[in-house]
């Protein structure tokens, strides 16, 4: 194979990443190869990578000689980073060897260990001073792309790739009332919030798409089993899986809790469960309100309780369902928010190899 344009090393993050098959997707569109190093199986990269090495999560100390192995091992002209640990590495003195580095920042990497039950002791100082040593290392790089428009916004130059899909697809309803939830599944993201919905809303079945965190995994499990088949849990999915078992659903849910982490961000999945053609319902968090008033297809919860009420009323007529559905996918076909994704980010790499050769 001749050398990759594009090398996206991750040590964190899963083959099966959204945010790494729309990369890649765009990537290949413009004509650009792309190699891919991350977790989980292969079998799940998205389809255009040209080259997929896929490793099974390593704990911390593994974690850490994996972003200096992933780098150390990119073949291509550019190397996109979307860890801090693999930032960081990249931009050691002596590994860079001529490439460019692109620094892709998902999330208020900060804010988000606190989040994080184990982040504490020594495991958290040593996750701060990664993260402090990514942000002074972004500055390094040749491209800084962030997801949402609160991230890093004293740094010159950023290019907002947001997390919204390329490629939406509305389905018809199921026959029978059904909610979904694609992403991270613990108790901050609002599973246990989700299954006492369900429990109260009769009738109402759940899919929950994504890897339940460790710390959880027991209670979840013996919730499942109680709510007698009402609940189905599918594990981390590639993305057109994932959304093809979401597709049809009557709504899609966003409970998170009011953490550091959250409450500046938009979830990528609720601009995916409109571009579905899906309203939502979420906690009452900054960006779930911007989005639900701007899009009129959001409502806005504080609790378990109110969410089933909300669930209740679809069912009934009490909310105008066909109404939310209409606006979500106008929303979707309208929205400027839609703009500034992975083609964005595909247009400045382009530009990149350009003015280095």
């Amino acid at each position: 194979m001749d050398r990759p344009n594009v090398t996206i090393a991750s040590a964190g993050h899963d083959v099966a990443d959204a945010r790494l098959h729309r990369h890649t997707e765009a990537l290949a569109e413009r004509g650009l190869t792309v190699e891919l190093l991350g977790l989980g199986d292969a079998a799940n990269a998205p389809a255009e990578a040209v080259a997929v090495t896929a490793v099974a999560r390593p704990g911390m100390v593994g974690r850490a000689l994996l972003a200096l192995r992933v780098v150390s091992r990119a073949k291509g002209l550019v190397v996109v980073a979307p860890d801090p640990d693999v930032l960081v590495a990249a931009t050691l003195p002596g590994m860079r060897r001529g490439r460019l580095i692109v620094a892709d920042i998902h999330e208020d990497y900060g804010a988000l260990l606190r989040d994080r039950a184990w982040a504490h002791g020594l495991k958290g100082v040593i996750a701060r001073a990664v993260v402090a040593s990514a942000n002074r290392a972004a500055r390094k790089a040749d491209l800084v792309v962030v997801a949402d428009d609160h991230l890093l916004v004293d740094m010159p130059g950023r290019v907002v790739v947001r997390n919204v899909p390329n490629r939406p697809q509305v389905r018809d309803r199921d026959p029978l009332p059904r909610a979904v939830y694609v992403g991270d599944v613990r108790a901050s993201r609002g599973v246990f919030a989700m299954l006492d919905a369900i429990e109260a809303a009769p009738g109402w079945s759940l899919d929950i798409v994504g890897p339940v965190a460790a710390a959880d995994r027991e209670a979840v499990a013996a919730r499942v089993a109680d709510l007698g088949g009402r609940v189905r849990l599918h594990d981390r999915q590639p993305p057109h899986v994932a959304w093809d078992i979401a597709g049809g659903a009557w709504v899609g849910f966003a409970l998170l809790a009011d953490t550091a982490a959250f409450r500046d961000a938009t979830p990528s999945k609720l601009y995916e469960y409109l571009a579905h053609g899906m309203p939502f319902i979420a906690t009452a968090l900054p960006g779930h309100l911007r989005l639900a008033h701007e899009s009129h297809a959001g409502i806005i919860v504080d609790d378990a309780a109110q969410a089933a009420a909300a669930l209740t009323e679809l069912v009934s007529g009490g909310r105008d369902l066909p109404g939310l559905a209409s606006s979500a996918v106008e929303y979707a076909a309208t929205s400027d928010r839609y703009q500034h994704g992975s083609a964005d980010l595909a247009e400045a790499i382009q530009g990149l190899l350009r003015s280095a050769s």
